[in-house]
């Protein structure tokens, strides 16, 4: 990969990208449509939206 700081592959037990989308997306996913099955869409996107923004004012 041009441009990787790395010499031969990532450290082991990073975190990336790639990585956390395989992780991720499937459990969303999941969860979405177990929220969509019991008619509480809309509730599940209040808790998701409350959840990422904790996570993002956490991290930064």
């Amino acid at each position: 990969m041009p441009g990787t700081p790395y010499l031969e592959q990532p450290p082991q037990g990073l975190m990336t990208w790639p990585k956390l989308l395989k992780i991720s997306v499937p459990i969303i996913t999941a969860f979405t449509a177990v929220a969509w099955w019991n008619e509480v869409l809309l509730e599940w996107g209040i808790l998701l939206t409350i959840g990422l923004t904790i996570s993002f004012l956490i991290r930064r």
